[in-house]
């Protein structure tokens, strides 16, 4: 069968930020098992755990250039491109394009998480178990968007630089000139507003710093040092509960904004389902103070703060598996 030479595709592009994202997975399971090494075993291991982040950050931060970059040349062979751009769209909603589909919204949840490893690189002898619980995270974020086919009925993630016709079977595909014949579909115009460029970055920033207070109380459990990790903890965990409930309020102002929303309770599950992590993150802050003050309550202050964690997970999941699609 004879292959068909596509006219005006530029599929490098495509080729790399696959590479790039496979890159991303694999220094982050190195990475995390270098760090879990340096709990026990510093020599050499922490400063392995530090380069395998810094590959797995500098992958990140690639993905992200390149995905702008194909979104800004209205790239439509890429059906992420294809369904979040069209020539109308504004430049400056192209952002609010990049993470208004899943594939985006991780990217951007991996990008806060490779900010915040930043900062917690070099902090004492809280950076391995702290780093190795992070890129764990990362690992299973990551795997959201590998896009690899173990069957025709199983596959991996979904790759945010899948190729159009690749993902979808049309007749105009068997023209060697389909780019000329097909448009992007563009932002949701409800979307094209400054609240979507600003919302949805400081809401996942919230979700990225959530993680941390889990990463420091998964580091007390791991060293069995109960009660060194609070003081390091405290100043994150307070950080988290600022940005995320700052984010819950912005969401709420936009849903009252724009009326065809019908208010918080009525929108997006996203908002919603935010509200209750930020609920247990809370409430985890007041232990975590009590227990550093008291010396009780230790127990409550691990299990709100890995709660919180574990209810991000289970509600983004819930609100991008599809799961509640028809409500």
């Amino acid at each position: 069968m004879e292959t068909i030479q596509y006219i005006g595709e530029s599929v490098w592009q495509g080729a790399a930020g696959h590479l790039l994202v496979i890159v991303a997975f694999v220094s982050a399971i190195a990475g995390s098992y270098a760090n879990f090494k340096a709990v026990r075993n510093t020599d050499g291991w922490l400063n392995l755990g530090r380069a395998f982040f810094s590959i797995h950050a500098l992958s990140v931060f690639a993905m992200i250039g390149l995905l702008l970059a194909i979104m800004i040349g209205q790239r439509y062979e890429y059906v992420y491109v294809w369904e979040h751009v069209s020539e109308d769209l504004p430049m400056r909603y192209i952002f609010s394009a990049f993470w208004e589909g899943q594939e985006g919204s991780f990217l951007l949840w991996m990008l806060w998480h490779a900010v915040l490893g930043i900062f917690l690189l070099r902090s004492g002898k809280w950076e391995a178990p702290v780093m190795g619980t992070l890129l764990l995270v990362e690992v299973f974020i990551t795997s959201m968007l590998l896009g690899i086919h173990i069957t025709d009925d199983i596959k991996i993630g979904v790759n945010p630089f899948a190729l159009l016709r690749e993902t979808m079977q049309a007749p105009i595909f068997a023209r060697s000139d389909y780019l000329t014949m097909i448009e992007g579909n563009g932002l949701n115009p409800l979307l094209q507003n400054y609240w979507m460029t600003i919302h949805p970055p400081t809401l996942f920033l919230g979700f990225a710093s959530v993680t941390v207070p889990f990463c420091f109380a998964m580091g007390g459990l791991i060293t069995k040092d109960h009660t060194g990790w609070l003081r390091p903890a405290l100043p994150w965990a307070l950080f988290s509960a600022a940005i995320l409930g700052t984010g819950i309020l912005m969401g709420g102002a936009w849903a009252y904004e724009a009326l065809s929303f019908g208010g918080y309770w009525a929108w997006d599950p996203v908002e919603n389902m935010s509200l209750v992590p930020w609920l247990i993150l809370v409430a985890g802050v007041h232990a975590h103070l009590i227990s550093r003050s008291t010396g009780e309550s230790m127990r409550t202050a691990y299990a709100l703060y890995i709660s919180s964690f574990l209810l991000i997970l289970y509600s983004t999941f819930l609100t991008r598996s599809g799961v509640l699609g028809d409500s």
